[in-house]
């Protein structure tokens, strides 16, 4: 018979704190979603406010394996570094507690909110108020307007009519009992109005709707208007043969109408959008020195500058009833503390990646080398799990471009000497293959894999293609078909 009984058992449990769940938290925060959760930070914890920048601070330099007091090299100093040599990277870095933005650059001025407000699309139309709009103004009866109202509701984002007329004619019940034939008629104004081939209900009649605008006299309309009406799927095939088979008409009219057809817009609707832009935000600045190195900055104006408010802090005693302010307290101890943690971190990473791509930054992505999260965690001593935290969603400005930090890893593929080439590489050395093919004789996958190998870059067909097809570039069949026209 089974008997129960009390054991004692030591043993070692890894356990993540709130404090530890807060800095990975933090870490991998895109900057714009960081400065939204600080913001609704500063408003619950009473303890936080945002640090007051100041006009006269100035940016502390700190060169990496050099003194911190050391400035950095002026362009009349040997700074750079030659080929042979490893690069210098620089860090160029506002102390945690130092600032180095102006009011009007930092994200907690008052200005803000309007500094923002001049990159955004205040119209918002989308297309359906579009073209309501427009037919508020085409001098209908009411009984036309209702029907063009609802044709107008069954035309999707693309500017196609995807209702058939009984399901509209549905919709006005039973207010209004409107024929089929009442509500072509209808359709035939709405497709009148902007842009230029709404309210479709193919491919074929959008194109054609688009053609009907142009001037009767435009050279190759009518061949265009064929074209529309009966042979887009030979355009899409690029068979220009069985085009002047089927229309027998001269090659340089079938040249004109084509102009005219690819002219068109497919998707009219896609012309009048309501989104707004987005913008990326750099984390990190990228430079070029005057003496051949490389500077690493944090982007100071979005960095989120809060202290704990001394005020309140001082005004804590032991009482019981002040237990909830001295909580609230620690979590702003903690929460500086994370974001201190965000930021060395960062800037550790970007450093270490600007070390090892200086290649790809002096001479493009044909430099690119491989690199794994590995590489970079062990260069700085932390786990990948944390560099793959901090690559995420966050940017660094180069001279060459805006770029995610996580587009500077790459597979690698070994070469015919024992090296390494980054597939990022390998995709650039393909795409400058077929920029620069001769003309009329595009190059296949295989001719491409043999000129890498040649190379010293050992890939095969299917690789090639596998590349190319995610490059978007069409094989060698169809770019010589599209040479030929």
């Amino acid at each position: 018979m089974l008997k129960a009984s009390l054991q004692l058992r030591l043993g070692q449990q890894l356990t993540m704190t709130p404090q530890l769940q807060q800095a990975i938290r933090l870490l991998q925060l895109p900057s714009l979603e960081l400065q939204a959760h600080i913001r609704e930070l500063l408003e619950s914890n009473v303890m936080l406010e945002a640090e007051e920048e100041d006009l006269e601070a100035t940016a502390s330099f700190e060169a990496l394996g050099a003194d911190p007091n050391e400035r950095a090299p002026d362009s009349g100093e040997e700074s750079g570094s030659t080929v042979e040599q490893e690069p210098q990277v620089e860090i160029i870095e506002d102390g945690w507690n130092e600032t180095s933005a102006a009011p009007g650059e930092t994200p907690w001025s008052g200005d803000d909110e309007d500094r923002q407000q001049e990159y955004q699309d205040a119209r918002g139309e989308t297309l359906h108020e579009h073209l309501l709009w427009q037919l508020e103004f085409a001098r209908l009866e009411q009984r036309e307007l209702a029907i063009g109202r609802a044709i107008i509701d069954a035309i999707n984002d693309d500017g196609y009519l995807t209702e058939p007329f009984d399901a509209i004619a549905a919709t006005l019940k039973p207010e209004i009992q409107a024929e089929a034939a009442e509500i072509g008629e209808m359709l035939q104004i709405v497709q009148t109005l902007d842009p230029l081939g709404v309210g479709a209900r193919s491919v074929s009649e959008c194109v054609q709707l688009q053609l009907a605008a142009l001037d009767r006299g435009t050279p190759g309309v009518d061949t265009a208007l064929a074209i529309a009406a009966s042979h887009l799927d030979r355009v899409a095939q690029r068979d220009i043969s069985g085009l002047k088979r089927e229309l027998k008409v001269p090659d340089e009219e079938i040249e004109q109408a084509l102009v005219l057809v690819r002219g068109c817009h497919p998707r009219p609707g896609a012309q009048i959008s309501s989104s707004t832009a987005e913008y990326v935000v750099p984390d990190v600045f990228v430079r070029r020195t005057p003496g051949g190195g490389w500077t690493v900055e944090m982007n100071s104006a979005i960095l989120p500058r809060v202290r704990v408010n001394q005020s309140y802090a001082s005004l804590i005693g032991r009482a019981a009833s002040h237990a909830g302010m001295r909580a609230q307290l620690q979590e702003a101890r903690w929460l500086i503390k994370s974001l201190e943690i965000r930021h060395d971190t960062l800037l550790k990473v970007a450093r270490s990646i600007v070390e090892r791509q200086a290649a790809f930054l002096e001479q493009g992505e044909e430099h690119m080398k491989p690199m794994i999260l590995r590489d970079i965690a062990q260069a700085i001593g932390m786990h990948e799990s944390t560099v793959s935290r901090v690559t995420a969603g966050k940017y660094m400005h180069t001279p060459r471009g805006v770029f995610e930090l996580r587009y500077f890893f790459s597979s690698q593929i070994e070469a015919t000497d024992g090296s390494g080439t980054s597939s990022t590489a390998i995709r650039a050395k393909i795409r400058k293959l077929i920029r620069e093919e001769p003309a009329g004789t595009p190059l296949s996958d295989s001719r491409i894999a043999e000129l890498l190998s040649g190379e010293g870059i050992p890939v095969a067909r299917r690789t090639v293609a596998k590349y190319r097809e995610a490059m978007g570039i069409a094989p060698s069949s169809e770019r010589k078909r599209a040479q030929a026209q």
